[in-house]
């Protein structure tokens, strides 16, 4: 039976960006039973690209994190990790027919 919970992997430099306090990628999880398996700051309902969006959007982290009290600062900063992780370029090598 596979987990009910999945962590997403320490990425490279990952502590870095966050001033050494850890991965910050341990902020977030993906549940299945947990808003259609979409990535949530752990323990929340709250999903990352609805805090990417207002940030996005121009507010700032004090007003998110009046509309969300159960938010800290770092787990705003998780959310920007995990979506530049999810952005970052990949290289696949495929062979091109020609």
């Amino acid at each position: 039976m596979p987990p009910r919970h999945t962590r997403l992997w320490k990425t490279e430099g990952s502590e870095r960006m966050m001033g050494g306090m850890g991965n910050p990628l341990d902020r977030i999880s993906i549940n299945p039973k947990v808003c259609h398996g979409r990535p949530c700051v752990r323990g929340t309902r709250i999903m990352v690209w609805l805090v990417v969006q207002y940030l996005a959007n121009g507010d700032s982290m004090d007003e998110i994190l009046a509309a969300h009290p159960s938010l800290t600062r770092e787990d705003i900063q998780a959310c920007l990790s995990y979506a530049a992780e999810m952005t970052r370029e990949r290289v696949l090598p495929i062979e091109i027919q020609g």
